[in-house]
């Protein structure tokens, strides 16, 4: 793809030039240089946009389940050709060390596709309840808006959930790393797909997002990102009594109980909360350690933290690239300034490159349980360990958060099951758990409203229908 294509948006099925002139710089977070720039899209953006998806709906909704799996076959094989500069291009807009690029900013959402592409071609379910036929069908016409930090997983789960089910798109990726957007449009463009199902307007979230989700013939916004945002998205498609399926914030508890495998449970531990710079909303931020173990724990994360080489993303003995910006990275540091706790690994006067918007990986220990340390998202490698005396008791200091969202516990097989069951959390790892990409993936409370992956994601953007026989 060329970088002209930047210039543009994809609307009905075409590189378009934007309603105005304006343009968004993208900033390489390690140089701290502009990679280059994407269209400032407005309100007229959407609404062609819109209207270019709503006449596609009709025909996209309707065609043969077969013939919408192989379409989306199709974009899976364009889009896993460009696998390498998938990872290339997120390296150099947000930061994210090459290695874990490849594996997951690339790798996890061409799984996540692929797995979209076997269930769009897949039956429907229906059930007869009595004399109605309840079927399930296409929820229309969908406003998707993506965060900044898995710039393209984030796309894919919501694209490839409402493409499967039968909805067309309009997607806003972040104005921070929009780039790796572009490389999933120009494969859509190859995988030929019909006109007005797939297009692009980016923008800004007052401008863009904003027009997105008051949009009058929208059916669903999705979006992830923070609470607040998604307050105040809720609030637009509340006015016109439209869906919303919501990915929000996290302050996800790692539950290290007394017999626990404590070395395995620690460095997995810091290393989930480090993942991608900290900018990740399930990062297990708040370690819980028995304390009968507390004192070990906290030399061990602090001694782990301390081994994260820090530095270019591109060099492969990288483990923490920098934050997404400069903004980004003060919001961090002001965390770490007002911090009431022990530091044992990191901080302010940690030592990290001159240039590039870097936090160093940092530990806290002592953490009050309702401090804001504890309780606020940070977005940032910045790791508080908590103590507690028992089960019931680690249970209540993870359970005391306005999200919940994911979480961990390690112990014997039979007990950390009994306690991950006790979390108020929409996912739990236990004693290591892989992440699942087909698994349903949401939040309780302020984490969020329904379900993305596999076949709950899917079921986010249908509705029912009951029909009496």
């Amino acid at each position: 793809m060329t970088s002209e294509f930047r210039e543009q948006l994809y609307i009905g099925g075409a590189w378009v030039p934007p309603d105005s002139g304006d343009r968004i710089e993208v900033e390489n977070p390690y140089t701290e240089q502009v990679l280059g720039h994407v269209p400032a899209g407005t309100a007229e953006d959407v609404n062609l946009a819109v209207s270019a998806a709503r006449q596609a709906f009709d025909g996209w909704a309707g065609l043969p389940l077969a013939e919408r799996g192989a379409a989306l076959s199709r974009l899976h094989e364009a889009l896993a050709a460009r696998a390498a500069d998938i990872a290339r291009t997120v390296g150099q807009e947000l930061g994210t060390p090459l290695k874990i690029a490849q594996a997951v900013q690339a790798g996890l959402p061409l799984a996540v596709l692929k797995g979209y592409a076997e269930l769009a071609a897949q039956p429907v379910t229906e059930e007869t309840i009595g004399n109605s036929l309840i079927v399930r069908e296409a929820a229309g016409v969908v406003g998707a808006i993506t965060p900044w930090n898995y710039p393209l997983h984030q796309v894919v789960a919501k694209v490839g959930a409402a493409l499967a089910a039968g909805c067309t798109v309009v997607l806003k990726p972040s104005e921070l790393t929009p780039l790796v957007a572009f490389l999933l449009f120009d494969a859509a463009h190859e995988a030929g797909l019909p006109p007005g199902v797939l297009n692009l307007v980016t923008g800004t979230g007052p401008v863009v997002g904003a027009a997105l989700a008051g949009h009058p013939d929208v059916d669903l916004i999705s979006f992830t990102g923070s609470t607040a945002t998604g307050r105040a998205i809720t609030h637009a498609a509340a006015d016109r009594i439209a869906k919303v399926s919501l990915e929000l914030g996290g302050k996800s508890a790692n539950l290290i109980l007394e017999d626990a495998d404590l070395v395995k449970a620690v460095k997995v531990g810091v290393g989930n909360a480090f993942l991608n710079s900290g900018q990740t909303c399930t990062a297990w931020t708040r370690m819980l350690v028995h304390r009968s173990h507390y004192d070990e724990a906290v030399e061990l994360a602090a001694k782990t933290a301390a081994g994260y080489t820090v530095g270019d993303p591109f060099d492969p003995a990288t483990r923490l690239g920098p934050l997404v910006s400069a903004g980004q990275r003060e919001r961090v540091r002001g965390f770490i300034e007002r911090a009431q706790a022990r530091l044992v690994a990191g901080g302010l006067d940690a030592p990290v490159p001159a240039t590039g918007h870097f936090v160093a990986p940092t530990v806290f220990a002592d953490v009050d349980p309702d401090s804001e340390l504890a309780q606020e998202e940070v977005f940032g490698p910045v790791l508080s360990i908590i103590p507690f005396d028992s089960d019931d008791e680690a249970v209540a200091i993870a359970n005391n958060s306005k999200y919940g969202l994911a979480g961990a516990v390690w112990g014997s097989d039979e007990r950390a099951l009994a306690v991950a069951r006790r979390l108020r959390t929409g996912a739990v790892d236990v004693n290591g758990g892989a992440f699942n990409p087909f698994a349903p993936f949401g939040g309780y409370k302020q984490s969020g409203i329904g379900r993305e992956l596999g076949r709950y994601g899917l079921e986010e953007f249908q509705q029912v229908k009951a029909i009496q026989r």
